[in-house]
């Protein structure tokens, strides 16, 4: 097909090729051979099983959910490490004294296989599994994960063999799946209660202790902090004054209240088990088939050759993969690798590349249909169809891009930057012949607004990508079909971890009683200003999602200040979409935003500099949420001349933002009273009210007056 080889060709020399592919993290293992073989099968299995039970055979609810969350611990301990890993082609050696902790740790791991292998035997012959059985397989269970754990902080592994204490974690992983299942009918009951013994409070510890190592493996150690912090409120509860008392508990009860619907195998387990691993598996088959590559191919043919193309490309290009992908910062990474070196090429200081791209990946977690996985967890928890949420997450995802967009464009025309030459990006007439590339985006919004499931839509989605790659070079055989399906546990594993994570947390919370206690508070703020009451929300989700990933901070959040936001009268779609905002924009909030420092690491400046340059960029984006509060009808809740009126006024409102923020406004520098007007304007347009409205246009037509009359007075003094 030759209309196939200038896009490629173009790619090559532009570089987007696997642009979209996610890079190898610095504790990710790269494994070969027969163990690299196995990984890869068990890879496969995990996300096969998820289609085949979401499409084919559904499995019992909590059952599945305990598969779901003990294959992610599997997979997830045998591909990362507790620590950097060493890359050296040399093996790495069990010293002797690694001995002294791998033989018993061994032995008790391989006493409690046994243990509940036979529990499983009596069972399956109709026998009540001895009481010593389980006994033993809590105690031996314990013994070995406390070793396993300590041992694989303290010696490194080989990035290419699983070292021995990850293999025994992997191991206990399941035996904790395996015991839960076994006694499931009783743990239905007994977990949470006073009739919690201690049996199943060690199995239940062992089982918070793996998701907690494995959170900290792939997403760090804020999140971990967060709910330590929480783990410790739960029993330091009875000391504490006021707003933060409540009664305490025993180990017992509260450890297997967390592993129950109330905590783990709660919403963000059900929706990490659902609409997560499907959509990140359908991530995989489009970078499998490069159709992700040609979204990146297809935004520089678009926006290359305009001013300051690279940042309109990076714009685009971002917001559609971290629509998908449900990180910022992975966003960051994968397509900030292609489009920071190439703002800075074309004139954008360093500081502006990163941040431009920290607040388009950051964006793309508010673009529907996907959102990031965002969405998902607002209808799980709410309760509000699927469709509804979309529809409405349109107008404030637009306003956003458009904000970044015009940031973009006014600091081009301010240091009269140039886009891309001709010569260095794709013919867009070639890469229109592909347009049928887009099909399964197309297919996958269709299907959702057919009255289709949103894991039927999904489905299909992936099938589309699939069949769509037939027309390309990069066709998906059976080979590619594996790969793809292996591709999307490797991507889902961070994603479940931190879920599962967030639903400790969520199951805290919800124990004590802390979300209520702080309505209540929230409610008594809002007796003296709703205004005030909507910036200490803002302010309290901020600083619960600082330093997490984006589904871990909307799932603490959403328990925590949505509840409240209701109390004062809030709508629930209103409140959800408000907390969303602010979860996610925590990934470019100084001090602790994640996207901002990983676009700064690939732009080679300050991480804090570059941090508050995002956040500059993303600043429209802060004033949306209260625009839901004054103008429902952004969230497509009124008719539609009040939608259509207070779409376009809050988009002027943005520009006079942009210009303000930017100092350049129409064809001129705006001086600082120029930039303060504006501001105010912005502010007066985007409240949604006939009356600031026309604040607002009267004093964009006083700085557009006052700067005609100053260019005219130019000529006249030059002459």
């Amino acid at each position: 097909m030759t209309h196939e080889t200038q896009p490629n060709e173009a790619a090559a020399k532009l570089g987007t090729e696997g642009v979209a592919d996610m890079p190898i993290a610095h504790n990710e293992r790269v494994l070969s051979g027969l163990l690299g073989q196995t990984v890869f099968a068990a890879c496969v299995l995990f996300t096969a099983m998820h289609l085949y039970a979401l499409n084919v055979a559904p499995i019992e609810t909590w059952a599945f959910r305990i598969i779901h969350v003990a294959g992610g611990l599997a997979v997830g301990f045998a591909i990362t490490a507790a620590m950097t890993l060493d890359r050296s082609p040399e093996p790495v050696r069990i010293s002797r004294l690694e001995w002294f902790a791998l033989i018993p740790a061994a032995a008790a791991i391989a006493y409690a296989t046994f243990t509940i292998g036979y529990a499983w035997y009596m069972r399956e012959t109709g026998t009540a599994p001895a009481e010593w059985l389980v006994v033993h397989m809590s105690w031996s269970l314990v013994v070995a994960t406390a070793i396993a754990l300590v041992s694989s902080w303290i010696w490194q592994s080989s990035s290419r063999s699983i070292h021995w204490a990850d293999a025994i974690l992997i191991v206990a992983s399941i035996i904790v799946a395996a015991y839960l299942i076994l006694v499931l009918q009783r743990w239905r009951m007994a977990a949470g209660t006073p009739f919690a013994g201690q049996t199943e409070f060690m199995i239940a510890a062992v089982g918070v202790a793996l998701i907690m190592e494995l959170t900290r493996r792939v997403a760090g150690l804020a999140l971990i902090v967060i709910t330590a912090v929480f783990l410790v409120y739960a029993f330091a509860g009875p000391y504490l004054p006021g707003l933060l008392e409540h009664r305490g508990y025993s180990a017992s009860r509260f450890f297997t209240y967390l592993y129950t619907d109330n905590g783990i195998l709660g919403p963000t387990t059900a929706v990490s088990s659902t609409y997560i691993i499907l959509f990140i598996t359908f991530a995989a088959f489009l970078q499998a088939s490069k159709v992700g590559d040609y979204f990146i191919n297809f935004a520089f043919a678009a926006a290359g050759r305009a001013r300051g193309g690279p940042a309109k490309v990076a714009v685009f290009a971002s917001g559609l993969m971290g629509m998908i992908n449900g990180t910022s910062a992975g966003n960051v990474v994968a397509t900030g690798s292609l489009t920071i070196p190439l703002m800075k090429k074309v004139g954008y200081r360093p500081r502006s590349a990163g941040g431009i791209e920290a607040a388009a990946s950051t964006g793309g977690q508010i673009v529907p249909p996907i959102m990031g996985a965002g969405a998902f967890i607002m209808a799980e928890i709410t309760g509000i169809p699927y469709t509804e949420i979309a529809i409405a997450a349109l107008i404030p995802a637009a306003l956003y891009f458009l904000s970044i967009y015009l940031m973009v464009d006014l600091e081009a025309r301010r240091d009269g930057m140039q886009g891309m030459r001709k010569d260095e990006i794709p013919q867009f007439r070639r890469l229109v012949k592909q347009v049928y590339l887009f099909l399964p985006i197309i297919i996958l919004i269709g299907t959702l607004f057919m009255g289709y499931s949103v894991i039927r839509a999904g489905t299909l989605a992936m099938v589309s990508a699939a069949v769509v790659s037939w027309f390309t070079p990069h066709w998906m055989g059976p080979k590619a079909l594996l790969n793809a399906l292996s591709l999307g546990a490797r991507m889902a594993i961070p994603l479940i971890a931190v879920c599962a994570c967030a639903g400790i947390i969520v199951g805290v919370i919800s124990l004590t009683g802390v979300g209520a206690r702080f309505a209540s508070m929230l409610l008594g703020i809002a007796d003296a200003s709703h205004l005030l009451a909507l910036f200490f929300a803002m302010c309290i989700s901020i600083l619960l999602g600082m330093g997490m990933p984006t589904t871990a901070a909307y799932a603490v959040a959403a328990s925590v200040v949505a509840p409240g936001l209701q109390q004062i009268g809030i709508p629930p779609l209103v409140a959800h979409f408000f907390v969303f905002y602010y979860a996610v924009l925590s990934a470019i909030t100084p001090p602790v935003a994640l996207a901002g420092y990983a676009a700064a690491a690939i732009s080679n400046t300050d991480p804090l500099k570059t941090a508050v340059t995002s956040f500059k960029f993303g600043l429209a984006a802060f004033i949306v949420p209260f625009m839901f509060f004054y103008s429902p009808a952004l969230l497509m809740d009124g008719t539609w001349t009040q939608i259509l009126r207070v779409a376009i006024t809050a988009g002027i409102g943005i520009y006079l933002l942009a210009s303000a923020v930017q100092g350049w406004f129409l064809n001129g520098v705006a001086n600082l009273v120029q930039r303060g007007l504006l501001l105010v304007a912005a502010l007066a347009m985007i409240a949604g009210g006939w009356m600031t409205d026309l604040v607002g246009i009267g004093l964009g037509a006083l700085v557009f007056a006052w700067q005609a009359a100053a260019l005219k007075a130019k000529p006249s003094a030059s002459a």
